[in-house]
């Protein structure tokens, strides 16, 4: 969806005399898209904030990005990350967790250093919301009678804090309404809801075209959106946590329940999609310079979920 032409981290960004940490940083941002950093820079160039203001926004997001996936993989003991061995797998689970740590330490560092109190206030309570939504996903492993409205809570923490922040922080640093930073919060959010969606399809193998592992969520002890949409209004067991392969899906629902209820989903957000768009519009309609950013995120949104 973007360029690459972005570095997110250097090795001069931690101290010299820790090598380790810096071997665990080079792996762990070698492999990631960038693209909550890519994503966040484009929106700052629509203010014409400098490069400097723009490669903090950019790292900021990504640092807080990056250490969450290593808190993930090791809280949920995944032993690949991007196809290739999780952090705490080949470094060792106390690695994972210090890196994670310093990560978020980094961020509040270099947002103190820039002397936006606005940054620290919305950055902290972005994490704040991140690791909230890591503790409500954690109440739920291995329960049957998950709503998908408090799935819908936990993907809003998890995954849509930062997509939100990714919209409204440079807004917010220059001091734009409270009306224009809500609504550019809400678009963020839905973009968010929509890239976890479709993550949780792809866990059931379903438009994977990035070769991600399959049915992770259901083995370790998660519904997912698209689980819960999927079995809404059956008889579960924990035998559901077994799940290895569409194979054991067909002997829960039928092959024609289950592509019944695939499109019944994806309607679902492609109602969401059109949402975004009506609510860019509605921004466009309170300032004409809102036109780039309308364009940016209709023309994402869709993305994130078809994975086009």
């Amino acid at each position: 969806m973007f360029g690459r032409d972005l570095k997110i981290y250097s090795s001069d960004d931690f101290p010299k005399e820790l090598p380790r940490l810096s071997e665990l940083y080079d792996k762990l941002f070698s492999d990631g898209k960038g693209f909550r950093g890519q994503m966040v820079s484009e929106v700052a160039s629509f203010l014409s904030l400098s490069a400097k203001e723009k490669q903090l926004f950019a790292q900021t997001v990504e640092f807080i990005h990056n250490s969450s996936l290593l808190h993930d993989d090791l809280i949920d003991q995944a032993p690949l990350r991007r196809g290739k061995t999780a952090i705490w797998k080949e470094f060792g689970a106390e690695y994972a967790v210090l890196a994670g740590d310093y990560l978020l330490a980094r961020v509040m560092v270099n947002l103190s250093r820039s002397g936006s109190l606005k940054l620290v206030q919305i950055t902290s309570e972005s994490i704040s919301e991140l690791l909230e939504g890591e503790w409500l996903q954690d109440s739920i492993r291995y329960k049957l009678d998950v709503s998908f409205e408090k799935m819908q809570r936990i993907h809003v923490l998890k995954t849509s804090s930062l997509f939100s922040w990714c919209l409204k922080a440079p807004y917010f640093y220059k001091d734009y309404s409270d009306d224009v930073i809500q609504a550019l919060s809400i678009i963020g959010r839905d973009m968010g809801l929509l890239l976890q969606r479709s993550d949780d399809l792809l866990d059931f193998n379903i438009r994977n075209f990035e070769g991600k592992s399959s049915f992770t969520d259901l083995k370790a002890g998660f519904l997912n959106s698209f689980s819960i949409h999927l079995f809404e209004g059956l008889a579960l067991n924990e035998s559901v946590f077994k799940v290895q392969s569409e194979a054991d899906i067909f002997k829960i629902v039928s092959q024609e329940y289950y592509q019944s209820k695939l499109k019944s989903f994806d309607e679902l957000n492609e109602s969401l999609i059109s949402e975004i768009h009506q609510k860019s519009e509605d921004l466009l309609k309170m300032d004409p310079s809102f036109k780039k950013l309308k364009d940016l995120t209709n023309k994402i949104s869709p993305k994130l979920y078809w994975r086009k």
